[in-house]
């Protein structure tokens, strides 16, 4: 202690202070929840309706999910003494031509629309776009070979291929998947093809391929990346036709077989009965109007707020409130009005056609 005190006040450097310990670094699973809540904050600013469908689509996948706890009945038991029961206490949307609880079935058969567009989105994305990927990286004659296949099977009438799909195969979820999937995977094709073509020509992808990386990774870090806001916009809107299609098959007769809870099903078995029981049509009918609704008003949500070209300009002057109403509701129809508005007003800004000069 003698020592320490004896170089310190000859005016030698003493110890040196402890360091402080370092921060531990941060976890990056909560960089990456905090990324996706900012990420979900701007969308449900800039797109209210998105927000509001995707509200409805977590709201119609809850409800799915929860089908046994939140019915009320067995979808396909039946109560003989309560048969075209109108609604009730005890049936609060009545019951069918068997007796059976519509708003249990309508409940069960979100949960077969969901199954269905889940799994046929899901395994046409994966399959799509990996065939779209390699066709417009690769090109030549694989490209080619591909893209003649594609266009063998959209050549063919979307109802007929399916139709006949369905009829070979038979009824059954299974098989209602197996059909929507052959048909939807050209479409995935396409987009994934198209975004490939364009991203392969930019400065970033050639300089990895001058570096020597080869073409796993370059698809993988470069070439997928870019593509999926394209292909996850289209995935949401191709959601909506698969609902459609699913029930449209299950009305002719040829989906998911009875007695299993489907919307198409219950239109199909409601039709006879529609001027003694229109719940039975009513229903159904709500039910796959706003799913596929929401379905479509979030394409159109991820459309506008991932495409830079359709984004809004926030501009220093306030509009007056319809026209920011409309910014806010309608990026794109604002957009394109401000495009019409540009091109329709001269140079001097006052929207009105100049007076010629007076002599």
């Amino acid at each position: 202690m003698t020592q320490q005190r004896t170089w310190t006040d000859t005016g030698k450097a003493g110890p040196a202070p402890a360091a402080k310990p370092a921060k531990p670094p941060r976890p990056p699973r909560r960089d990456t929840v905090r990324r996706v809540l900012r990420s979900l904050r701007t969308f449900v600013r800039a797109q209210p309706l998105g927000a509001a469908a995707l509200l409805l689509i977590c709201l119609f996948v809850l409800v799915a999910i929860a089908a046994p706890l939140v019915a009320p009945h067995d979808p396909i038991e039946q109560f003989r003494r309560h048969i075209l029961e109108p609604p009730s206490a005890t049936y609060p949307l009545g019951t069918d031509d068997l007796g059976r609880d519509v708003l249990s079935r309508a409940i069960h058969g979100a949960r077969t629309s969901l199954i269905i567009g889940v799994t046929t989105t899901t395994i046409s994305l994966v399959v799509g776009t990996a065939i779209g990927v390699i066709s417009g990286y690769f090109g030549r004659g694989l490209d080619l070979a591909i893209q003649r296949v594609m266009d063998a099977v959209q050549a063919i009438p979307g109802i007929v291929l399916l139709l006949f799909i369905a009829v070979v195969l038979g009824p059954s979820v299974r098989n209602t998947i197996i059909a929507l999937t052959f048909f939807i995977i050209p479409s995935f094709n396409r987009i994934a093809r198209a975004e490939t073509l364009r991203v392969r020509q930019e400065p970033y992808v050639e300089a990895a391929r001058a570096t020597g990386a080869g073409a796993p990774r370059i698809l993988y870090r470069h070439i997928l990346p870019n593509m999926m806001a394209s292909v996850f916009t289209l995935g949401s809107l191709i959601f909506a036709g698969v609902i459609i299609a699913e029930s449209a098959l299950s009305f002719l007769g040829i989906g998911a077989p009875p007695p299993t809870p489907s919307w198409g099903l219950m239109l199909s078995e409601g039709v006879r009965y529609v001027e003694r029981a229109p719940w039975l049509i009513i229903v159904p009918a709500i039910a796959l109007s706003i799913a596929v609704f929401s379905f479509n008003l979030l394409g159109d949500a991820l459309r506008d707020h991932l495409d830079p070209r359709l984004q809004r300009h926030v501009k220093a002057a306030r509009p007056w409130f319809g026209r920011r109403v409309i910014s806010r509701l309608a990026p794109s129809l604002a957009k394109g009005v401000e495009r019409i508005e540009a091109t329709d007003m001269p140079a001097g800004g006052s929207g009105r056609a100049s007076e010629p000069p007076r002599n």
